[in-house]
């Protein structure tokens, strides 16, 4: 249960930092003018290549890290809703056995 959670944390987490430092690296790439500056075509090809397998990697990691998260939570209500049962049972057997000892 705890693990959905670390690793639901861990992903997003991730996925947020890679959007940023592409998005960073891609910012400090432009010029006054508004142009990105590549030392030539091929590398602004691959480049951009790169930028957008990363982008798509980094959605993945958010969403991914967004369903842990959302499972998480619905473990913790299942876990909870058993222990609201287990009480409730548990209160019952009680009665039932004053009720005879009586």
């Amino acid at each position: 249960m705890v693990a959905s959670l670390v690793i639901g944390i861990i992903f997003l987490v991730l996925g947020l930092a890679l959007r940023y430092w592409i998005n960073r690296r891609k910012f400090y790439r432009r010029g006054p003018m508004g142009a990105e500056g590549f030392s030539s075509y091929e590398s602004s090809v691959f480049i951009k290549f790169i930028e957008s397998v990363g982008k798509w990697i980094a959605y993945a990691m958010i969403i991914f890290g967004l369903l842990a998260l959302w499972a998480y939570s619905r473990e913790k209500k299942e876990k909870e809703k058993q222990v609201i049962k287990n009480r409730k049972n548990s209160s019952i057997i009680k009665q039932n056995l004053i009720t005879i000892l009586t």
